[in-house]
């Protein structure tokens, strides 16, 4: 050791870290502390992670290739609103599946992409009760509009259940052409 660290550093331990010492109620077998409240955030973690998959829309329910959108735009039936442009077409599923679209050259930077898909995504999910009264299930694709990054949630979801009243009135108008 140099003379510079004998006179400067001390080798006897200060009071102060011997009192920050764990006790040994709180230490389990392997040696590591533990508290009550790190049980308590584990089981918060989890309840976060069940109540997620609730709202979670399931792969079955949403359009993933390039092939299923394009059939959609060829084959259904164009829906505008203030927001959003909807496509629909009658589906062989037993349930609604959804598709949305937000383009570089209608929204611009990615951050405004991904909150108009969170929107639409999410005025999907908040009208499946409406969803459920059609007579008939459907793919969607909702191509989202610049104005939706101005509105609030409930807006956009508004303006999607206008859309959904005007799928209805056309079901009701071709269950009477049918009788």
């Amino acid at each position: 050791m140099s003379s510079y660290a004998k006179k400067n550093i001390s080798t006897k331990q200060s009071q102060e870290s011997e009192e920050t010492r764990i006790s040994q109620e709180n230490v389990n077998e392997s040696g590591t502390q533990r508290t009550e409240a790190s049980s308590q955030k584990r089981t918060q973690e989890i309840n976060a992670v069940s109540l997620l998959e609730n709202f979670r829309l399931p792969k079955q329910n949403r359009l993933r290739k390039p092939k299923e959108f394009r059939k959609v735009y060829a084959e259904g039936v164009k829906i505008k609103g203030r927001f959003m442009t909807a496509f629909i077409m009658p589906s062989e599923t037993s349930f609604q599946r959804i598709g949305i679209t937000a383009s570089k050259k209608a929204i611009g930077k990615a951050v405004s992409r991904n909150r108009a898909k969170r929107l639409l995504r999410e005025a999907f999910r908040l009208s499946k009760p409406k969803l459920a009264e059609l007579k008939q299930n459907y793919d969607w694709v909702l191509n989202a509009r610049r104005s939706i990054l101005k509105v609030k949630m409930q807006e956009a979801k508004d303006d999607f259940q206008k859309i959904l009243a005007k799928v209805e009135l056309e079901e009701e108008k071709n269950l009477n052409k049918g009788e």
